[in-house]
């Protein structure tokens, strides 16, 4: 069964928004006078956050071809 377009709305999602906290993070590196410290944090969480969105979505895709698409069926 070809599940290709339930998989497209989770897919562009997830890309937005790492390419969001991609943003943040090419932000962040061109503030000048920033503690490096404080710039390690401002770049690691948006780096973080990122890769959950990913393993969040890599979850999803699985979820779609194993047949479940609706979550709320479990509950």
């Amino acid at each position: 069964m070809n599940h290709g377009k339930k998989m497209i709305a989770p897919i562009v999602i997830s890309l937005s928004i790492v390419l969001y906290y991609v943003f943040i993070i090419v932000l962040f590196l061109c503030v000048p006078g920033i503690p490096f410290i404080a710039r390690a944090f401002m770049i690691l969480i948006p780096f973080l956050l990122a890769a959950v969105m990913i393993g969040v979505l890599i979850s999803r895709i699985k979820e779609i071809q194993g047949g479940e698409e609706d979550d709320l069926s479990k509950y």
